[in-house]
């Protein structure tokens, strides 16, 4: 079991939630590892709570697919297949193509102005060799064009797979050797949104997905075998 810190409670939320949100992100960021057992008595311990808001989180984990129950067994980190993964980026693919073309119709000056600067924000990371950043600037940079969309429904469904494969995802860009391919894509994407392209955003913003979700795949294969293909 990781170990997982006592959560410092917000007077604002519910411990339910806070409890959710703390093993969620254990989830993605894989401290908490696929297969792994969720035995409901351990983790209230680590997180200095009783078992039962940890009992609703593992329940609201198990709906969003991250936990899976176990008949007679328990619950589980859920395994991503490699079957998952590509499905999920053949329709991220096609959401962010969409997403990057409305934005080049709907984008105000100003959300313009601010995705040009987490391009370059996203570029000093890289320059820097700060993977951390980079990370963080590459989710403000994809979340601000969906944003800019003005389709809520769009954003929900986006938002909902790019969970499904964010712990892989970190892997690729911390693993990436040709990180400079993703600074220039982003420009791609950013230009072809300030000058009101949708057409053009849609193709290379799909693409950029298509050449991420290549690399990404080559890192899950790498640390997976072949098995659950």
């Amino acid at each position: 079991m990781s170990n997982l810190q006592n959560l410092k409670i917000e007077s604002f939320k519910p411990l339910r939630e806070i409890v959710f949100e703390n093993l969620r992100e254990a989830i993605l960021e894989g401290k908490l590892e696929p297969g792994q057992r969720m035995m409901e008595i351990q983790l209230a311990e680590q997180l200095g709570v009783s078992r039962t808001p940890v009992r609703e989180a593992i329940r609201k984990l198990e709906l969003e697919g991250l936990v899976i129950m176990v008949p007679r067994k328990g619950a589980y980190v859920a395994d991503v297949s490699i079957k998952d993964i590509m499905e999920v980026l053949e329709i991220r693919a096609v959401l962010e193509g969409l997403a990057a073309s409305l934005a080049a119709e709907r984008m105000t000056d100003e959300e313009l102005d601010e995705l040009e600067m987490i391009s370059y924000q996203f570029k000093r990371s890289y320059q820097q060799d700060d993977v951390e950043g980079m990370i963080e600037k590459d989710i403000e940079f994809h979340e601000r064009i969906f944003n800019s969309a003005r389709n809520e429904k769009l954003v929900q469904i986006a938002q909902g797979l790019r969970e499904q494969i964010y712990r892989f995802r970190v892997t690729y860009i911390s693993e990436y050797n040709k990180a400079k391919e993703l600074v220039e894509e982003h420009q791609a994407i950013l230009e072809t949104i300030s000058q009101r392209d949708a057409e053009k955003a849609y193709e290379v913003a799909a693409k950029h997905i298509e050449n991420a979700g290549s690399h990404m795949m080559e890192s899950v294969l790498k640390g997976k075998g072949h098995e659950n293909i």
